[in-house]
């Protein structure tokens, strides 16, 4: 049936439609989480263990109490439910029992007056400890029998092999060994929010995060509540890129809300920030490649170690992905894989922007311009004649069954020009502003990377969206609501809300309602999965909404009069994209992902090998995405994806000694500024998913991955290096040559 409710494309779908918000978080008028305020609210603070691994003898809460201002101490004795949490495995103290397991740990809260009073009493608690041994190497961790254990289920939290075929022998065999720092996600608010008790003996939390449902859902019953009694609702998010899907002060928070009567806001400053969530996973990789003389893959053999710090997090789907995408979006029929997750007293690591994916395709990506050089044919080259399409199985054996033209977007990236030498201008050459050099030493490498990423939650997760919309005048005009329960975390998903409705429904005025647990659960804004998945939920309810309206204008009434006499039209949907199911434990096989998605970056470096200082003078990048729905913000993703991918190759990296992080600040870990990040050339290609809303392909994680590969093989080509481990310091190259 065709509608009567024409659909609109000006400011729909497809169009570079502005964010309601854009001009609050210019101006600086956006009120994020750590801007919350009531008259009435209190202080609270977190005391963190100083030690990676020791045993906690005593807690002496008096000093504390005895302050003025101080309001509450509280420690794990007085967590009124269940102690531990978890994304995955419940295996995190509320607050840490009789041991901590790592640097940062909190052991106690405080309620004050005011944040410094807070502060002063936090420090005023006297712990004793008992330091024991620290397990800090994860190779230890996983493979020395003799290794103390950080939990009592052992240190492998999960193994994922993946095999196929059995021919391992190959005329041309090259072999690397890989390693991947640990990478923070430095958003730039820190957590932060704030807890109010209500009258029915619940609370209401407001706080920035990526997950409310999962996050209430852990809250709960630490608090022994229901969760009807426990209400979240989103405050402003400076930032999230995986690392606020883990609980930081939630339960803190709520706890100390519910001891005082009073709201509480907890805000960490930045050195807190470091140690209150988790970050990239850090990497050891072992990987043979073997080929035919002509560059053609025959086997892959891989052994992939992941750091996952104390706790579990999210560490088991990440090893999933780096086992099932461990050999890159190449055809080989011989696959030989070993994926390890540890635990370590080392910090927590969980999910950041692309997990899993992103250290796999660092070393698949150095070995495959190993390959080249070894069958003395270019870069681009041995990928194209290795390059999956549609019809081609992954490692895993499944099928990809859409568009995946990944040689055709080799070659368009092969073909764009390339920038032009470096002039005479000091300020373009490597160190720029500091004029370390005239020239001198300084050499041009390009570099070629490929990546591919699983889209939405994958192996058997039940994932899916909710989205309510209400169709009502206001004003004598017809408005638009949509409720989701969907985070924004900067990516741009309320604008993407409000272009939906405005195509499915045809009506100008729209509003995205606040996102809370008043709705149902629209998963994490993790995984590029919210498009896709609260996308499609949003243009369930409004078709539905629109078939209610057609029939109440099928007597030929304006909308305006069918809503009159109706009152509003609201109807709820779910979305589900369609099912998926977990890795074989023995063989890996299994349909596990329900989308993937392909980009592929080529990268311009000027490199003074005798100072070791790069400077990357131009990225490019081709990007399937299956549908454009935002031209301007999906370019903003690619080239926020790029800058991340560009940090982890040439700069970012928390520095972990004997389970303690050195460097928790941006003065000393340092993040690509705008003086960092060069021009780029984007090519985004539309090649649609026939199964997915509108065609469209997840697209913030991908460039992420090729772009950090693409860098470091610059970077090697300029220096003539193998440049195995990322970040690349300026060590690395200096004292090298």
């Amino acid at each position: 049936m065709v509608s009567s409710i024409e659909t609109r494309q000006s400011q729909g779908v497809g169009e570079s439609v502005l964010r309601p918000d854009g001009t609050l978080k210019v101006t600086g008028e956006f009120a994020y989480s750590s801007d919350l305020y009531l008259a009435d609210m209190i202080w609270g603070v977190t005391l963190r263990s100083p030690h990676p691994s020791a045993w906690i003898r005593s807690i002496d809460i008096g000093p504390a109490l005895a302050m003025p201002g101080v309001l509450a101490v509280l420690t794990h004795e007085d967590v009124p439910g269940e102690k531990f949490y978890g994304l995955e495995h419940r295996d995190q103290p509320v607050l840490a029992v009789d041991q901590v397991r790592y640097q940062g740990e909190p052991v106690a809260l405080v309620a004050a007056d005011h944040p410094e009073r807070a502060r002063r009493a936090a420090e005023a608690i006297v712990v004793e400890y008992e330091p024991r041994e620290a397990v800090t190497d994860p190779r230890r961790a996983a493979f020395d029998a003799s290794c103390p254990t950080v939990h009592d289920h052992g240190n492998v939290l999960r193994h994922q092999p993946v095999r196929v075929g059995s021919d391992f022998e190959a005329p041309v065999v090259v072999t690397g060994e890989y390693e991947v720092g640990m990478q923070d996600q430095a958003f730039l608010g820190p957590e932060s929010g704030l807890a109010v008790p209500a009258e029915d003996g619940g609370v209401d939390l407001f706080v920035a995060t990526q997950w409310l449902h999962v996050d209430r859902g852990q809250i709960a019953p630490c608090l022994g509540l229901p969760e009807e009694k426990v209400r979240l609702s989103l405050a402003g998010v400076g930032g999230a890129f995986g690392a606020r899907e883990d609980l930081s002060m939630q339960v803190h928070a709520c706890m100390l809300a519910l001891r005082t009567g009073r709201p509480v806001k907890i805000v960490y400053n930045r050195e807190e920030s470091f140690f209150g969530h988790v970050h990239r996973h850090p990497a050891w990789m072992r990987y043979e490649h073997g080929a035919t003389p002509e560059g053609r893959l025959l086997y892959v053999k891989a052994e992939i170690l992941l750091d996952g710090g104390a706790y579990c997090s999210s560490s088991p789907a990440v090893v999933g992905n780096a086992a099932s995408l461990g050999v890159g979006p190449y055809e080989v029929d011989n696959i030989w894989i070993d994926a390890y997750g540890v635990y370590t007293n080392n910090p927590p690591c969980g999910a950041m922007r692309g997990f899993g994916a992103v250290q796999a395709c660092f070393a698949y990506e150095s070995q495959m311009d190993r390959l080249a050089e070894a069958c003395g044919i270019s870069p681009v080259e041995v990928r194209i004649r290795n390059a999956v399409s549609q019809g081609s199985r992954l490692a895993t054996g499944q099928v990809i069954d859409s568009p995946a033209p990944l040689a055709g977007m080799l070659r368009e990236l092969a073909a764009m020009p390339l920038p032009a030498a470096a002039g005479s201008d000091l300020l373009d050459m490597p160190g720029g502003v500091s004029q370390t050099t005239h020239g001198e030493g300084v050499r041009r490498g390009v570099g070629y990377g490929v990546g591919i990423k699983n889209i939405c939650f994958s192996e058997g997760f039940d994932d899916y969206s909710t989205a309510r919309v209400r169709v009502e005048l206001l004003g004598g005009e017809p408005h638009v609501l949509v409720h989701t329960a969907a985070a924004e975390v900067g990516q741009g998903l309320v604008t993407i809300q409000e272009q939906i409705a405005r195509t499915e429904l045809g009506i100008d005025q729209v509003t995205v309602a606040q996102a809370d647990t008043a709705v149902g659960s629209a998963g994490s804004s993790s995984a590029s999965r919210q498009s896709y998945v609260t996308g499609g939920a949003v243009k369930a309810a409004c078709e539905a909404v629109r078939k209610r309206l057609d029939d109440l204008r099928a007597d030929g009434s304006t909308l305006v009069e069918a809503l009159e006499r109706a009152g509003a039209v609201e109807e709820t949907r779910e979305y589900r994209h369609r099912p998926t199911f977990p890795m074989d434990p023995v063989t890996g096989q299994g349909d596990s992902h329900t989308q993937l998605a392909l980009c592929v970056h080529r990268a311009v470096v000027d490199v003074d090998v005798e100072l070791g200082l790069v400077k990357v003078v131009e990225l490019a990048a081709v990007q399937d995405v299956g549908k454009v729905l935002n031209p301007l913000a999906l370019e903003g993703q690619i080239h926020g994806g790029s800058a991340q991918g560009l940090g982890l190759a040439l700069m970012e990296e928390i520095q972990v000694v004997d389970g303690r992080v050195l460097n928790p600040s941006f003065t000393d870990y340092l993040i690509p500024t705008v003086l960092d990040m060069p021009p780029m050339r984007v090519s985004i290609l539309e090649n649609p998913d026939p199964h997915a809303p509108y065609g469209l392909r997840g697209a913030g994680e991908p460039p992420t991955l090729s772009s950090t590969p693409a860098v470091v093989a610059a970077v090697r080509a300029a220096t003539g290096l193998p440049l195995s481990r990322v970040p690349i310091r300026p060590h690395d190259i200096a004292l090298s040559g």
